[in-house]
C-alpha cells in the first residue's frame, strides 16, 4: 500500500475530469507543433514540378505527426493517472512542453543538419518522463508499470540516436523502426521478461478527463483548420472563386464540428464513465482520435491548395487530400459510434465510399469543385444526423 508523497502522485478516480489550466497551455505548442506538420506537406505539393517529390513529403508528414501524437498522448494519459495539481507532475508537462517545441522548430532539419539535437531532445522526452515516475514511485505497485516503459523506451533510444549519426538517406528508415517500437510497446502494454506486460485498457483511470482531453486536440485540429483558412485567404487579392473557396473551406470545418460532436463525440464521456472498463475505451479512443486528428490536418492541407487555386485543375495528389480527408474523418466518427453505441453507422460508412469512389474523378476536376464535392457529401451526412437522437440520445 503506498504512503505519503509516493501515494498522493496518483489521481483521484473520482476527482473532476476537467482539464487543467497546465493542460490547456501544454496544449499550445501543438497548435504551433500540427501548424509545422501541414507546412511540409504544403510545401511540398506547391513545389515546383522537378523538386516535387508528395510521397516523400506525406511520409515525412505522417512520421512527425505520429511523433508528435506519440508525445501528446502520453502526456493525456499521465495527467489522467498522476494529479495534475503537485508540482513534480507540473514539472514533468512543463519538461516536456518545451522539448516538443524545440522538436517543432527542428522538423524542417530534422533529416539534415539539426538531426542529432532533434533526436537527443525527443530521447530526453521520451525516456525522461517514464524514468522520473519510476524513481518518484518507490515501492507503489505502479512503479512495475513505468519500468517497463523506461525500459522500451531506452532500447527505441538507440535507434533514434544511431539514427542521428547514421547518413541522411538512411535517417529515415531507422527512426521510422525507433518510432514503430514505441507504438508496438504501447499496444502491447510494454511486455519485459518475467514482470509480464501492462495493457493500458487495464489501468485504473479518470477516463471522462481523458475523453475531454481528446476532444481538446481535436478542437486543437479544428483551430489549424481555421488558422489555415485565415491564412491562405489572406495572401493574395481575393478573387469570386477564392471567396467561394473560403466559404466552403469554413463550412466543411463546422460539419467537422457538428458531425463529431452531434453524435460519438458528445456521447463518449458518458459511455466511458458508465463503462465497466473505462480504460479499454480509453485506448480505443486514442487510436480513434489518431485518426480524426490526422484526417482534419490533411483536410487542413487541402483547404490551403484549393484557396491558392480554386479553379486550377489540381491532379491526383490534391484529390486524393481534399477526398480522403474527409473520407478518413467519417471512417473514424463511424467507428466512434461503433464503440459508443454498438451500432454501425451507415450514413458514415456510405460517405466515406462515396468520397474515395469520387478521387479519381476529382482528379480531373478544379480544386472548387473537389471542395464543393466534399462539403456536399459532410453536409448529407450531418443532415442524416438531424433525424436521428443526438445529444443525449
Amino acid at each position: 500500500m503506498a504512503h505519503g508523497w509516493t501515494g498522493r502522485l496518483l489521481r483521484d478516480p473520482v476527482a473532476s475530469p476537467r482539464a487543467a489550466f497546465l493542460e490547456l497551455f501544454y496544449d499550445l505548442v501543438f497548435v504551433f507543433a500540427l501548424t509545422r506538420v501541414a507546412q511540409r506537406l504544403i510545401t511540398e505539393l506547391n513545389a515546383s514540378e522537378p523538386e516535387r517529390d508528395v510521397r516523400a513529403g506525406a511520409a515525412e508528414a505522417l512520421f512527425f505527426f505520429l511523433l508528435l501524437w506519440l508525445i501528446w498522448m502520453l502526456a493525456a494519459w499521465v495527467t489522467s493517472l498522476y494529479d495534475p495539481a503537485l508540482a513534480f507532475v507540473q514539472a514533468l508537462v512543463i519538461v516536456v512542453m518545451f522539448g516538443a517545441l524545440v522538436l517543432a522548430i527542428g522538423m524542417p532539419y530534422a533529416f539534415g543538419g539539426r538531426a542529432v539535437v532533434f533526436a537527443v531532445t525527443y530521447v530526453t522526452i521520451q525516456l525522461g518522463r517514464p524514468l522520473a515516475l519510476t524513481l518518484a514511485l518507490r515501492h507503489h505497485p505502479r512503479r512495475l508499470v513505468t519500468t517497463r516503459i523506461t525500459i522500451w523506451t531506452a532500447v527505441a533510444a538507440v535507434p533514434w540516436l544511431i539514427g542521428a549519426a547514421v547518413s541522411e538517406h538512411s535517417r529515415p528508415a531507422v527512426w521510422a523502426g525507433a518510432l514503430a517500437i514505441e507504438y508496438v510497446g504501447f499496444a502491447t502494454g510494454w511486455p519485459i521478461p518475467r514482470l509480464g506486460a501492462s495493457r493500458v485498457n487495464q489501468w485504473v483511470i479518470n477516463g471522462v478527463h481523458l475523453v475531454e482531453r481528446y476532444q481538446q486536440v481535436f478542437l486543437i485540429a479544428l483551430g489549424e483548420a481555421i488558422l489555415v483558412i485565415g491564412l491562405a485567404s489572406s495572401a493574395d487579392r481575393l478573387t469570386p472563386a477564392k471567396v467561394a473557396a473560403f466559404v466552403i473551406a469554413f463550412a466543411v470545418t463546422v460539419l467537422f464540428w457538428r458531425i463529431y460532436f452531434h453524435r460519438a463525440g458528445h456521447l463518449l464521456p458518458a459511455a466511458i464513465r458508465d463503462s465497466t472498463s473505462p480504460a479499454r475505451l480509453g485506448e480505443r479512443a486514442t487510436y480513434i482520435h489518431l485518426v480524426t486528428v490526422a484526417s482534419v490536418l490533411v483536410t487542413a492541407v487541402g483547404f490551403e491548395l484549393v484557396i491558392a487555386h480554386p479553379t486550377d485543375e489540381g491532379g491526383l495528389p490534391p484529390a486524393v487530400i481534399m477526398l480522403g480527408g474527409p473520407a478518413l474523418f467519417l471512417l473514424a466518427q463511424g467507428w466512434a459510434e461503433y464503440e459508443v453505441r454498438g451500432r454501425r453507422s451507415v450514413h458514415r460508412l456510405g460517405g466515406a465510399l462515396v468520397l474515395m469512389a469520387a478521387v479519381p474523378v476529382g482528379a480531373r476536376l478544379p480544386g472548387l469543385a473537389v471542395l464543393v464535392l466534399a462539403a456536399v457529401v459532410l453536409g448529407l451526412v450531418g443532415g442524416a444526423d438531424l433525424g436521428r437522437p443526438g445529444r443525449g440520445g
